[in-house]
């Protein structure tokens, strides 16, 4: 059964940095394309980076040039590196599968607060 455990987040002022980790389980880790996504109130949940297999990295055009998406093969685990943060960055950040897999849960989430 796949699960998500991400960490990591916490209460910054604007300009602050902070870097997530997501520890995935149940699968064979080196074959999927991981995704940070971000859900603030009353909004829709958004794909806010991306990283495949071999690398390759999307980033959402809100956070291009602040944040960086990597993995760790050998430690099952994909980091958000998160720079000149923004309140409006204020959100539950999650990691799941790119594309989203209904069939997947999402995990609980962990909570990111910039203050201005």
């Amino acid at each position: 059964q796949v699960q998500f455990v991400e960490s990591g987040g916490g209460s910054v002022q604007a300009g602050g940095s902070l870097r997530l980790s997501c520890a995935a389980s149940g699968i064979t880790f080196t074959i999927y394309t991981f995704g940070w996504y971000r859900q603030s109130p009353g909004k829709q949940r958004e794909l806010v980076a991306s990283i495949s297999r071999p690398g390759t990295t999307t980033y959402a055009d809100s956070v291009k040039g602040r944040f960086t998406i990597s993995r760790d093969n050998a430690k099952n685990t994909v980091y958000l590196q998160m720079n000149s943060l923004l309140p409006e960055d204020t959100a539950v950040y999650y990691c799941n599968f790119m594309p989203y897999d209904s069939r997947t849960d999402w995990g609980q989430g962990t909570q990111v607060t910039v203050s201005s």
